[in-house]
């Protein structure tokens, strides 16, 4: 399974950026989705999660309100991370995971299966 993330860039603080990450698979729907960061000099941390319906969403407590992750599994095979009201700590590279066999732990790196190549986002002050 292949995962290509996009969308990053240089935003001012209190600006918005959406993320992509988009997929051949065939079997989208049936993975669950998640994005994760890592900050330089930080470990990869979780950001939010998403159900394979889209029906269910978990975030992050740091971008709670202020992210919102969605999907489109009919037409684009894609996830989406709609960040906004953006801060200098959201500056990481962001990934894109999926995991095909959901054993409960959405929060963890652990879980997933497949990653992206990340995408740098940079939010200045």
């Amino acid at each position: 399974v292949q995962l290509q993330a996009s969308g990053g860039g240089l935003v001012q603080a209190g600006g918005s950026l959406r993320l992509s990450c988009a997929t051949s698979e065939r079997t989208f729907s049936s993975f669950l989705m998640g994005w994760f960061r890592q900050a330089p000099g930080k470990e990869r941390e979780f950001v939010a999660a998403i159900g394979w319906s889209g029906g269910s969403a978990y975030y992050a407590d740091s971008v709670k309100g202020r992210f919102t992750i969605s999907r489109d599994n009919a037409n684009k095979n894609t996830v989406y991370l709609q960040m906004t009201s953006l801060k200098p700590e959201d500056t990481a590279v962001y990934y894109c995971a999926a995991d095909r066999y959901y054993s409960g732990s959405y929060y963890s790196s652990e879980e997933y299966d497949y990653w992206g190549q990340g995408t740098q986002v940079t939010v200045s002050s």
